[in-house]
């Protein structure tokens, strides 16, 4: 019962930009010199609020950014060395579905970001 509560839970926070929004700058600002993929995460992150962006790529990669805010995961995030490789691997996976719409923008927005 609690596997399908947390799953409704994900799907419910994934659907619900608000949520990204909200724990994606706290969480990215507390982990970020620690990420080794804070640079593709960040893109994504870019690439999802864009306007010009398409709704099947912002769905894919909302959920992906869902995952890495969620604080449940299948990988709890504390564990070392291995607490977010769930989350890199799911962002990765992403990513290459969407590719073609990731912009070089998105990119110099996240190189600028994790610069400053």
């Amino acid at each position: 019962m609690a596997r399908t509560r947390n799953v409704d839970d994900f799907l419910k926070a994934a659907a619900d930009e608000q949520t990204v929004r909200d724990g994606f700058w706290p969480k990215l600002a507390r982990l970020a010199g620690k990420l080794p993929f804070a640079e593709d995460l960040l893109a994504a992150y870019y690439c999802a609020f864009d306007r010009n962006t398409p709704n099947h790529v912002r769905v894919i990669l909302l959920g992906a950014l869902a995952y890495f805010v969620m604080p449940i995961d299948a990988v709890p995030d504390f564990l070392p060395l291995f607490g977010f490789a769930d989350d890199a691997a799911l962002l990765a996976a992403a990513l290459k579905t969407v590719s073609d719409a990731m912009r070089p923008e998105h990119r110099e927005a996240a190189k600028r970001k994790l610069a400053a």
